[in-house]
């Protein structure tokens, strides 16, 4: 009988995992924190040891919007390793009457996936 030579894991490696929790005040500012938590942690134990409730009162944990990965997620959902918990902020312009607004700045014949078309070719080319 031959024994396995497969490195033993530590059991304190199983106990932990690494999370980010990010969070983005306004445009093109980001903060990205990076804990260990328990195993069976949860997306509010992140929140809460991130500290960024304390740095921006405005977030209210029952109120906002969170999600893993870019999905929606509740509090209580439990987290993996290398999660990526995101606090999503309220948006400040509808999208839709953002690109209503530039379309009728730019006109018609500026904007559009057509508008710059080769001299004499057809309409769509």
């Amino acid at each position: 009988m031959r024994l396995s030579s497969a490195p033993v894991r530590c059991m304190a490696s199983d106990m932990s995992i690494q999370v980010a929790v990010v969070y983005s005040p306004r445009a093109r500012q980001v903060q990205e924190i990076v804990l260990r938590l328990a195993s069976n942690s949860t997306v509010s134990d992140a929140l809460q040891a991130s500290g960024l409730l304390e740095l921006f009162p405005s977030i209210d944990p029952q109120i906002t919007v969170v999600g893993v990965w870019g999905r929606k997620s509740g509090l209580q959902q439990t987290l993996r390793d290398n999660d990526r918990v995101e606090v999503y902020r309220a948006l400040a312009v509808d999208p839709k009457a953002a690109r209503r607004e530039r379309f009728n700045q730019q006109g018609a014949r500026s904007a559009g996936l057509f508008s710059k078309k080769r001299v004499g070719a057809k309409a769509g080319y």
